[in-house]
This record gives C-alpha cells, structure tokens and sequence, in this order.
C-alpha cells in the first residue's frame, strides 16, 4: 500500500515538504510544498520549466512534472519540520527518459526481469573549507600523511558527529567515520542497500553534509580535486549482485577465485569492457581528470586509477575484489551523479552478463609503483572531451542508458567542454606571454 505524504506530515509534524529532483549535472533540484498541498502533489507531481535545469530542454517544452516517491520520504534530522522526497520526472504524463532517477529506475526493472538485484554501497569522501572554498578549514591540519589522523578528525567532531547521528536516527546503519587521505578531507560509510536506495541516500547524503557543514560556518565540497597536490575525493562503489529476493549472492562461489562466481566475472568483465565510455558517468566534470591522472600527491599515493586494470585485495587498480561475492570499482569520484553512477553500472555489468565477458587477467602488481609494466592494458581517458568521445563511440552502453539519456548527456558535457576551453587562465599568461 502506498504511503500518503498527507498521513507522514499528520504522523510527524511535517510543516513542508522538498520534493527534489536531480538533472543530468547532478544538480538537486526542489520545490518546498507545504504538508496542506502535498496531496495534490502527490499525485499531480510540483511543476518546472525544465530548461531552467540542466536537462536537455528547451523553453518551448512543456511543463515538468516532479511525481515524488513516497518510499523514499526522508524528515531532515535537522530541521524536523521538513521533509525530503526524491522524485521522478514525467512530462505529458510520460517518464522523461534522460532523467536520472528515472534512467536508474528502468535498469533496475531490466535487472529483475533476469532475476538480479544490485545492491551497492558508496564511500563519498568530501573535504571540510572555508566559506569561499579557498583553503581547507583547519589551520592545523598540515600533516604529510594525514589519513586516519586522530586530532585531526576530533577538530571537525561537531560536524562529523553530527552527521553520523543523523545518518544513526534514519536507520542508516553508519559504521566508520575517518580523516581521509588529504588534509581537511573525511569519509563516512554506511551500510550497504538496493542500487536505487543507495543513489537515494548518496543524493541526501550530500545534501545533509552541506547543510551541517553551512550550520558550522563551514562548506563541504565534494569536489574531485579541490587542492593541487593533494589527493582527490573518490567515490568508491562496492558492488554485489543477489537473486530477487535478496537472500543469495549470485556473485559468491566459495569454489571460484577470489569467491567470485562466473556470473560476477562476466558482471566484472563487463565493467572492463566499457571502462574508458564509463568513466564520463563515473568522473563527469573538467576536474574529474585532475584526479584519476594526477602526479604523486604530498601524502605519496594518488589512491586513484588510471589504467583499466583489476585485482585482488589491491587498491592500487581501477577494480578490486576485497572479499568474496563483491567487487569494489574505484574509478569513480565525488562529482559523480548519484543516480547515473548506480545507472551506468547496472547497464555495464548487465551488458558484461550479456556477452558473458571475460574481464582478462588481473594483476598482482603495486600499480603505482610498477604500472608502467602493464603494456596490454588500456589507459583511462586523459580528460573529460576524451572520456565524451569514448562515450559516444560505445554504442552498446549508449543503447543500454538510451538515445535519448546519451543525446542529452552528450550534447550538454560538450557544451560544458567548449566553456572549459574557452576560459583563459594565469597558466596561459605565466607560460605564453613572453613566446
């Protein structure tokens, strides 16, 4: 039976409700609805000009309509009198296809009907900084390796704390908090869940740590590469595959390398397949390749990949394989859009079982240190236009996301591109003037 949002706000006080949405360039989007009209929302969906979003659309379209999933409702543990709902875009009464929540959303459906369910876990790092964004927020965090640094960490408890109970009060199941690998930069994890859960939390997660962080005087920015020289914020994703009702691991073989099943390899197999078209979903922006193609950084490892390579219990390649039954695919960072990060490994893996893809060997090796011994192996994109490019050259994940998801992405990360060229910068002058 569906929840009425009208009998949430009654139950608990609710005054408004954010029907939120998320575009193609991972911007939330909301409207506040207050609880005496949601009932109507509900059921006729808050209404946008899409165009004024980044969606592949023009003024003359017309109205979008967020329908809010009532599954997904969420009372902001800080500000009881709101309620967050994630939604889904429709338009002329149709799902708009290119619509993230909604992209993820099919996939999921495709997955069921060959009797899988993705359940996935994310480890967003961020990095806590000055309102202007120009420096980190503790003046005392100077450490070389400050991964795991305890007073660190204790500096930024009111804000780390904070969070965490929130995350404990919605039933998250949070399990660590740690300072992370670069100065001013943390991780929290939570319990793993269903891929569209997952995306759903990913989005309010990212909204709950701006918003406590802003409360504190601080931002959190989720940033790939915020700080030249310092390690960039990851977004791993850890990925298992169960039958539909949750209960069997369909990728643990105790009898297979690694405990993965032959099945997980061909889901594994086709994440290598499409890597270089993956990494435009996984690293969207400019920055993105800041990260995954960076020099050693102060601390003395990127943690990032840069070749399409996977491994056993070895976190110094694109994939590894920590434990039987699961995989962790590090190649994504923190501007990856939560949904369309959940939709394109589905669509990946999916295509993998397909074809029954076999990911080719793995490597033993400290990539890092001999990386450069791996001549078979292809290298990830150098920057966002080549990412695009092998996108759009990867017809079989452009179908498996849809035309129309692709067209859109593709054209507006193009125009993003074009901008990013377009803008001067002091290096031009520092290195070019004098020519």
């Amino acid at each position: 039976m569906t929840l009425q949002l009208k009998d949430f706000a009654a139950e608990h006080g609710i005054k408004y409700f954010m029907i939120s949405y998320t575009d193609l360039f991972g911007g939330q989007r909301a409207k506040l609805v207050p609880a005496q009209a949601i009932a109507d929302m509900q059921k006729d969906g808050a209404g946008f000009a899409g165009f004024a979003t980044w969606l592949d659309l023009t003024p003359a379209h017309p109205d979008l309509f967020a329908l809010p999933d009532p599954s997904s409702v969420i009372q902001l543990p800080w500000k009881k009198e709101v309620a967050w709902v994630a939604a889904d875009c429709v338009m002329e009464d149709k799902p708009v296809a290119q619509a993230p929540r909604v992209l993820l959303k099919r996939l999921v459906g495709e997955a069921a009907e060959q009797g899988l369910r993705v359940k996935t876990g994310v480890e967003p790092e961020f990095f806590l900084v000055s309102p202007d964004g120009s420096v980190i927020s503790d003046e005392y965090d100077k450490a070389e390796k400050p991964c795991y640094d305890q007073q660190a960490v204790m500096r930024r408890y009111d804000v780390i704390a904070e969070i965490c109970d929130h995350m404990l009060e919605l039933g998250w199941k949070p399990y660590q908090n740690d300072h992370e690998d670069a100065n001013g930069q943390f991780e929290m994890n939570w319990e793993y869940d269903d891929a569209l859960a997952t995306a759903d939390k990913h989005s309010f997660f990212k909204f709950m740590v701006k918003s406590v962080a802003e409360k504190h005087g601080l931002r959190a920015t989720f940033m790939p590469k915020p700080f030249k020289g310092l390690t960039g914020s990851g977004c791993h994703a850890h990925i298992s595959v169960w039958d539909v009702d949750g209960k069997t691991n369909a990728f643990a073989d105790s009898a297979m390398p690694f405990g993965l099943s032959a099945r997980g390899k061909e889901f594994l197999g086709g994440i290598m397949r499409h890597a270089s078209a993956l990494a435009a979903i996984t690293n969207p922006t400019v920055n993105s390749y800041k990260r995954i193609n960076a020099p050693r950084t102060i601390s003395g490892a990127t943690w990032a990949p840069n070749t399409v390579t996977w491994t056993g219990n070895n976190r110094t390649h694109m994939v590894r394989v920590p434990g039987p039954g699961r995989f962790e695919l590090r190649l994504p960072d923190g501007a990856a859009n939560p949904y369309l990060l959940q939709a394109v490994i589905i669509a990946a893996g999916l295509s993998g079982i397909r074809h029954q893809a076999d990911p080719g060997r793995h490597y033993d090796i400290d990539m890092y240190k001999d990386g450069h011994t791996v001549t078979d192996a292809p290298r990830l994109p150098l920057n966002l236009l080549d990412a695009l490019r092998d996108y759009e050259k990867d017809d079989e994940l452009q179908d498996a996301l849809g035309r129309d998801f692709s067209s859109a992405y593709l054209k507006l990360k193009r125009r993003e591109w074009d901008s990013y060229c377009a803008h001067f910068t002091e290096w031009e002058r520092e290195t070019t003037l004098d020519v």
